[in-house]
């Protein structure tokens, strides 16, 4: 039954290791990678495709206050052919200097936000251009860890057909302590190497030694580690 202990021990240590390993995988990691990198992408895409929106609308604005000061230019314009007075005229072309004036304005607006609109187009098929590399940098990466998860997944279910094997051979009693011990332990049962306790790796006395293999001897090789109370094989 002490083989079948220790058996047991390496067992589980070894699921305990791929487990760590699963969780750790280097995989994974690029997995959160690629995704932040197409979380990043998508967020400067929306940024842009909404400020190319508002410049548009802007646009539009823009040429159609334009529009309604030409129209009123327009109308003073004919209204000040007919005037005959100097005073009433000069009131016209002062009105006119404003309304050119405020045209003006409207057409270096105008004009700064045609640059501006072109170039967010620019940035935005640049970055549409990205998209498929990303994704499939992606789905590659969520490949890749599938795949290792996958590799580890197979060799847990191998080890857990062999625990449930082991488990069986171990007697009830003594299981039940190992699987109390295994809540506190990593290594739950360990093997006395010398005078040492291999699971806590202290030195135990003479006395302490000859007592752990008197009760070994009783109990198939099995005793308690005086030091750190593990089970151990003697």
């Amino acid at each position: 039954m002490s083989t079948s202990l220790l058996e047991l021990q390496a067992a589980d240590t070894m699921s305990d290791q791929l487990r760590h390993r699963r969780e750790v995988l280097a995989e994974r990691e690029q997995v959160q990678a690629a995704k932040n990198a197409l979380l990043r992408w998508n967020e400067a895409r929306t940024v842009v495709r909404r400020r190319i929106e508002e410049l548009a609308a802007q646009i539009e604005q823009i040429e159609a206050d334009a529009a309604k000061l030409d129209k009123h230019r327009d109308k003073l314009n004919a209204q000040l052919k007919t005037v005959i007075a100097p005073r009433e005229a000069e009131a016209l072309q002062h009105e006119i200097a404003t309304l050119t004036g405020q045209r003006s304005e409207l057409d270096d607006a105008e004009l700064a936000a045609l640059e501006e609109h072109s170039r967010l187009e620019g940035e935005l098929e640049e970055l549409l251009g990205q998209e498929e590399s990303l994704t499939n940098e992606y789905l590659g990466a969520e490949s890749a860890l599938a795949d290792a998860e996958s590799d580890i997944d197979g060799e847990l279910t191998r080890i857990a057909d062999r625990l449930a094997g082991l488990r069986a051979e171990v007697e009830k009693s003594v299981l039940r302590r190992y699987d109390r011990l295994r809540k506190n332990y990593v290594i739950a049962a360990a093997p006395l190497s010398g005078s040492r306790c291999e699971g806590c790796h202290l030195d135990l006395s003479a006395a302490e030694i000859d007592e752990v293999r008197d009760t070994g001897a009783k109990n198939d090789g099995i005793a308690d580690c005086p030091q750190c109370g593990r089970l151990l094989v003697v």
